[in-house]
């Protein structure tokens, strides 16, 4: 190679590494000219001191290309969202995680839907066998047949005992036949994605780290000359949240950690979080996803702030007249209210009394039930006189039992903004000591369900949400406080008059306007629905549960 610059140096050592693409290069300049040396990395080669290039005496160096700008779909819904789009195509990726948390069904997706895209795809497996990934398939509804299968059948014909024979360590000639194999294979297909199914066994045949780095950095220059973009599989090998292989970390563009977790009762929980993605502006933190026939669904993390529509805000009628003057008007879209009181005071039936009203008026509704069945909801709605059943019928109220046991806060919050996105305008929550319960093991319950509220009083929604207190009449007490969150509070509760139990219920504050100070009875009554006095004045310490009656008992509401 010959210098514009003309400067004098004698190449001391020069050694290439093999398999590995380096060079090891050590030049000597006169002293004067040493700082305005540089070594340059992939091309490798020395620069001299006045040697800008003008491209007639070395090579180039490579422009960065619009490459990784474009976007490699995985086709598991919900995580091209957290990616922002997909994985920058031709780079390196590790999916690591704990056995049975879904990384072959993951890579599999990931797979199928470049073939739907009309890519060319490859699986190398070390660890599964060809049966064992159709099972797989199978299970799912897919069909593996377009998809190239280096399998570990083919692998362990080269490593027969009698192909074997060599000066060199065991290790060390398995690892290079099955990197030529994987070479061979790759500049013969030149797919545009690759799965390696997994690291593990490729590092257990390497032996020592420098193998193992020495040969991944082979395989790693080959996809990017080929142009694929690669899915590395890997089990997570400690609980540290790193693992224990450096190597791999260093090398990929980026990393997706899956985790299982089980919980001491109920089903396993899964989820996933993007812990590096070069260049890339991804939704960092924790992600539930289910594994369900058809792959993996991933729930984003809800952010309250990304979702902003403009709407009209402005009362809701409840339908009955006397709650409506109680409320100042009614509930006005986008806000959160909560209804708390004591079991049996009629939390529910008041909810469903508004979920009724918005079907009157056209609009959908959304309830969602932890604490009881949809039949008993229904059954109890209509002994009421509320027409519930033929306006789910008709599809303008959608009624979904929730079990506690079978579902994560991620998954509930995507099942929330799917009914939005459907065009529900109320959405009732029945109730939060179910959706607590419901995850006992979760952390940071309190502010999903901030971002979930938020999210919802940004869609213009109106939300009821329904919590139960301990105790019955005196003493009550709520299991958590979140009153906080909520726009509008009503209180409902128990009293004894004249040797009956009474209800009533309050407006503990509104946000968004003016309401009425004053207390109502309120009962439930069959066939007519929910009947509201005037405010009661014969009544003092009524909230404490034991009042003293001052007044006229013909002012007290009776069943007609």
């Amino acid at each position: 190679m010959s210098f514009a610059s003309k400067a004098e140096f004698d190449i001391t050592c020069s050694h290439r590494i093999n398999p590995s693409p380096y060079w090891l290069v050590a030049t000597r300049f006169p002293t004067e000219q040493r700082r305005n040396t540089r070594l340059l990395r992939g091309p490798f080669f020395v620069l001299g001191p006045q040697d800008r290039g003008d491209g007639t005496n070395m090579p180039k160096a490579k422009t960065p290309s619009d490459s990784y700008d474009r976007r490699c779909p995985s086709g598991v819904e919900g995580l091209d969202d957290i990616l922002a789009g997909g994985l920058p195509e031709k780079c390196f990726y590790l999916i690591q995680g704990d056995p049975g948390s879904g990384k072959t069904t993951l890579a599999l997706q990931f797979l199928l839907e470049g073939v739907r895209r009309g890519e060319s795809v490859f699986y190398i497996t070390l660890s599964e066998t060809k049966a064992e990934l159709l099972q797989v398939a199978r299970s799912h509804g897919w069909s593996l047949e377009n998809i190239p299968l280096l399998e570990l059948s083919a692998i362990e014909a080269l490593l027969r005992p009698e192909a074997q024979t060599t000066v060199f360590h065991p290790s060390e000639v398995e690892l290079n036949k099955i990197s030529n194999l994987l070479l061979d294979n790759i500049r013969k297909l030149r797919p545009d994605r690759v799965v390696f199914d997994s690291l593990s066994e490729f590092r257990l045949i390497a032996e020592t780290p420098l193998r193992y780095r020495r040969n991944l950095l082979n395989l790693k220059q080959e996809f990017a000359k080929q142009g694929s973009t690669v899915l590395l599989l890997d089990d997570k090998m400690d609980k540290s949240g790193i693992g224990v292989d450096p190597h791999v970390l260093s090398l990929t563009h980026g990393v997706v950690e899956m985790e299982q977790l089980t919980p001491d009762y109920g089903t396993a929980r899964r989820r996933l979080h993007v812990t590096k993605l070069r260049g890339v502006k991804y939704r960092e933190g924790y992600h539930d996803y289910t594994i369900i026939t058809g792959g993996l669904r991933v729930f984003p993390r809800l952010i309250a702030a990304e979702h902003h529509l403009d709407f009209r805000r402005e009362p809701v009628s409840s339908g009955v007249a006397e709650l409506d003057q109680l409320l100042g008007g009614g509930l006005d879209r986008g806000t959160t209210t909560l209804l708390i009181g004591a079991a049996g005071s009629g939390k529910s039936s008041l909810a469903v009394q508004y979920a009724v009203q918005f079907a009157r008026q056209g609009e959908q509704s959304s309830i969602f039930a932890f604490d009881e069945t949809l039949g008993i909801l229904v059954s109890r709605a209509e002994a009421l006189g509320l027409p519930l059943k033929k306006h789910i019928e008709g599809g303008k109220v959608n009624a979904r039992q929730i079990d506690p046991a079978e579902i994560s806060p991620g998954e509930f919050g995507w099942l929330v903004r799917k009914s939005v996105q459907a065009g529900s305008k109320l959405i009732v929550i029945d109730s939060l000591n179910g959706y607590l319960n419901a995850m006992p093991g979760e952390k940071y319950l309190n502010n999903q369900l901030h971002e979930l509220t938020s999210y919802l009083n940004q869609q213009g929604i109106v939300t009821i949400l329904i919590m139960a207190q301990h105790g019955m009449v005196t003493a009550l007490e709520a299991p958590v406080d979140l009153s906080y969150l909520c726009d509008t509070v009503i209180n409902m509760r128990y009293f004894e008059a004249a040797g009956e139990m009474k209800q009533c219920l309050a407006v503990i504050k509104k946000r968004s306007g003016n309401h009425e100070r004053s207390i109502r009875e309120f009962m439930l009554e069959g066939g007519k629905g929910i009947r509201i006095g005037q405010p009661i004045k014969e009544f003092q310490g009524i909230l404490t549960g034991a009042p003293k009656f001052v007044g006229n008992e013909q002012k007290i509401m009776h069943t007609s």
